[in-house]
């Protein structure tokens, strides 16, 4: 402040003088030092050159231009040069610097936004006085940065001049929609023009009136025929790259927020259509899409997935209310998860139903006419569609009956709306499947009972759940049960006709031979289960637990990489903070257990110090350090500690008394055995002795001996359970005769060494000498052909059985950078 304050007396000195050639030499010198910031002192140096007469401003002015082709070509010094001309300049006869102008605001063009006391305001407005409309990527930035709700009342202004192009370019969605568009005066332009008002949180009586008004103009059938291919677009890569600073977030993959309004809009305006399936597919889509995560920003734009759950739910439909409910198992985002729950709840309570009611209800058919299966006549051709496993999957017969691999060109040409809604459902079918698992294997802590003629008409005999439930084990008035042959039946095999009362069965609380038993029935029907159910692993009190009675430190000390943590802890329906590495507390990651009264937490603190070494850009943590798990009551107050360490103590306000933790021998043991097996799962996933990459230790070589004895080390329940079931399977493989099961490995012999794979890891060690061997699995390996496997969705089992196919052939390696450690 003090350096412009001296050259303004200077400035005002050369100015009594009547030396204009001296004030723009010290005005341009100023400039020069200025550091983009052009209120505070420059606001008072600027309106005394704005004040003066016209003729002097345009000496100053010219002069300033004589002077601007000697300054460096460093871009910030030439910026703040054409800011200073532009300021001074405004209003004033002639049109200056006109080609060096246009350059610069090129170059802003591949900006996402610009700092708003920077001014660069001023070469928007020359360019407009002079007549020449701005290039639509200049208006974009321009739009983007005035959006800033601590950006400049000129900004604002300036914005408000720029009504062309209707969206912001460089989003394949918004250039397609303005393809559209003929003009100003077309029905598409005022449609889009509306969308993108969208700036409230839901739309208003007014708002919905002005949209029913054009949609009438346009045709509701034209209106969704046109807009649902935009929303089908949304997310793709940007068709004009942005330049990414250092600090930026990854806005490349980022909504643009003027666009991200019209979306808002198109979502609402969408919701007033006559209902029809896919607006409510499409509006489900989009829900997630918006929901994904940007490197640095967190999800690309919970605003647009909010619209997106409003749209649904003002839709009267078994479509509309099918996508809430998958959604709802889905979304981890805090405030739309709250507002699917909120939609869902309405839906029952105008239903005079229950909230686990009307999820169970709002799973469509997708037009299966018997559990899992549909056959669909097209002409003289036959589609059948036949659910297997988590899996649609079409087949086709010609018009002579025989089985054909690709759709029958009539069907192509003769039923294109009907073919495309079939191939529609089976995507359907297929996001369903997922979300009525993960719902399924949330049930074992909801307490859920049914009466027997609900559960079959909701689960056992509907078309999709059906596919699910009847690979699970239920008690029928305690009476164990599983489907098959085409009925209920005990482990001897005998029918159970009915009942009063379902549940689903648990092995917490069952003799071992009992579940043994149970396992060896679903082998013996080759029932493949959705999720480990007899094999699920349970978790009862240790001695070290009795000892230390409120708290398990089974799952401490563990370092697991934060974000993964985070995503798998949401999926599970537990509430997380993600930890920073600044000054602030973070509650621990909980999980809220209604039913039983209780809350449970798992205490986790941020790893390491060095910024950009152990945090993302962000400033988030890449790791943590875990430590107890607890329960409280569900009302006790809530603890907190330093995101980097520290003690956790209990937040206590309007006069609160502290609450102990509940004693371990006070919990359920089905709920101690749930929990815990929940945090196995995020140690099992997210631990850093996963990474077969991580050899040396990570940063510093400091987790070397985490990563060794985790990678290597005594094997968790997770993989017990895998052990037991590898026991089982690996004489079936048609490398059995390479295999063997011992202790904590399994060992592969090939033709250059023996190798063996961790079964809790999946890392291996290699003959001689237990050497190491790197090999990353790809993120999704393939099932490996194995023949029956009894259950889905261990990941690190197929990791396992893929590595020891490839080892038991080693001769036949090919990858490099494996044949370079054999």
């Amino acid at each position: 402040m003090t350096g412009i304050r001296s050259y303004e007396q200077r400035i005002r000195n050369r100015i009594a003088e009547d030396n204009m050639g001296k004030v723009a030499d010290l005005a341009l010198k100023a400039a020069l030092e200025n550091k983009g910031y052009w209120g505070g002192g420059w606001a008072t140096m600027l309106d005394l050159l704005r004040e003066l007469p016209v003729e002097r401003r345009t000496v100053l002015a010219d002069a300033l231009v004589a002077r601007y082709h000697s300054v460096g070509e460093e871009s910030a010094a030439k910026s703040n040069a054409m800011t200073l001309i532009g300021i001074l300049a405004r209003d004033l006869p002639g049109d200056r610097l006109v080609p060096e102008r246009l350059k610069q605001l090129d170059e802003l063009g591949r900006q996402h936004s610009f700092w708003y006391a920077a001014r660069l305001d001023v070469l928007a407005e020359a360019e407009l006085a002079a007549g020449r409309p701005l290039a639509p990527a200049v208006v974009a930035v321009f739009r983007r940065t005035a959006m800033d709700a601590y950006r400049s009342h000129e900004l604002g202004e300036l914005a408000k001049k720029l009504t062309e192009p209707v969206l912001n370019v460089g989003e394949e969605w918004a250039e397609t929609a303005m393809e559209h568009l003929s003009g100003p005066d077309d029905p598409w332009h005022a449609l889009l023009t509306h969308a993108a008002s969208a700036t409230a949180s839901k739309p208003s009586a007014t708002w919905d009136r002005r949209a029913a008004a054009l949609i009438d103009t346009l045709g509701p059938d034209r209106v969704r025929d046109t807009a649902l291919p935009w929303l089908a677009l949304v997310g793709r890569p940007r068709t004009l790259p942005l330049e990414r600073r250092s600090w930026e977030a990854d806005i490349n993959n980022a909504y643009d927020p003027w666009n991200a309004n019209a979306l808002r809009g198109l979502a609402w305006l969408l919701s007033l259509l006559p209902a029809h399936p896919d607006t409510a597919r499409a509006l489900g889509t989009l829900v997630e899409t918006s929901l994904k995560k940007v490197a640095g920003l967190g999800p690309r734009n919970p605003k647009v997935a909010n619209a997106g759950v409003v749209a649904l739910a003002r839709i009267d439909s078994e479509a509309a209310l099918a996508e809430l409910a998958r959604l709802a198992t889905r979304v981890t985002y805090k405030n739309t998860a709250k507002l699917l729950d909120g939609a869902l709840e309405a839906r029952a309570v105008a239903l005079g139903l229950s909230r686990e009611e009307i999820e169970e209800l709002a799973v469509p058919a997708y037009g299966l006419d018997e559990v899992g299966r549909a056959v669909h006549e097209f002409g003289e051709a036959t589609a059948t569609l036949d659910v297997h496993g988590s899996r649609a999957v079409l087949s086709w017969r010609n018009a002579a009956g025989k089985s054909v691999k690709a759709v029958p060109a009539t069907v192509r040409r003769e039923h294109a709306e009907e073919l495309k809604e079939l191939k529609a459902a089976v995507k359907d079918i297929d996001r369903m499947l997922s979300a009525q698992a993960e719902r399924l294997d949330r049930q074992f802590l909801a307490r859920r009972t049914w009466a027997y003629g609900a559960w079959r008409e909701r689960y056992l005999d509907h078309p999709l759940v059906g596919t699910l439930a009847r690979r699970l084990l239920w008690t029928v008035d305690g009476t164990p049960a599983g489907f098959a042959d085409g009925e209920l039946r005990t482990l001897a095999d005998e029918p159970v006709s009915d009942g009063l009362e379902v549940e689903l069965w648990h092995p917490v609380g069952r003799e071992p031979a009992e579940v043994v038993a149970w396992r060896d029935w679903l082998e013996r029907h080759e029932i493949t289960q959705p999720f480990k159910q007899a094999h699920r692993e349970v978790y009862l009190l240790t001695d070290a637990e009795r000892t230390t009675g409120t708290y398990s430190n089974r799952f401490a000390a563990h370092i697991l990489r934060q974000h993964q943590f985070n995503s798998l802890a949401a999926i599970r329906g537990w509430r997380n903070k993600l930890r920073l590495c600044v000054d602030d507390e973070a509650p621990p990651a909980s999980r809220d257990l209604p039913q039983w009264g209780l809350r449970a937490e798992y205490w986790i603190e941020g790893d390491g110090e060095e910024y950009g070494e152990d945090t993302t850009e962000s400033g988030s943590y890449l790791r943590l350090r875990t430590d107890q798990v607890r329960f409280y009551p569900i009302d006790a107050p809530q603890n907190s500690a330093h995101c980097f360490g520290g003690e956790y103590r209990m937040w206590l306000r309007d006069g609160q008394e502290p609450v102990e933790p509940v004693p371990l021998t006070d919990i359920p043991p089905l709920v101690l055995s749930e929990v815990l097996r929940d945090v196995d799962l995020f140690v099992g996933v997210g631990s850093v002795g996963n990474d077969p990459t991580w050899q040396d230790g990570g940063p510093g070589g400091r987790f070397r001996e985490y990563w060794t004895t985790y990678g290597f080390g005594e094997l968790n329940q997770s993989a017990e359970t895998r052990r037991a079931l590898l026991d089982r399977l690996v004489p079936r493989l048609a490398i059995a005769d390479r295999c063997t099961l011992e202790g904590r490995f399994l060992h592969v012999r090939g033709e250059r060494h023996t190798y063996k794979i961790h079964l809790g890891s999946g890392n291996i060690l290699m003959t001689p000498n237990d050497q190491y061997l790197c090999i990353v699995p790809k993120s999704a390996p393939g099932e490996p052909r194995t023949g029956y496997l009894p259950f889905e969705g261990d990941r690190m089992l197929g990791v396992i059985l893929s590595k020891a196919i490839l080892l038991a052939d080693d001769t036949g390696i090919t990858d490099p950078s494996i044949l370079s450690q054999l």
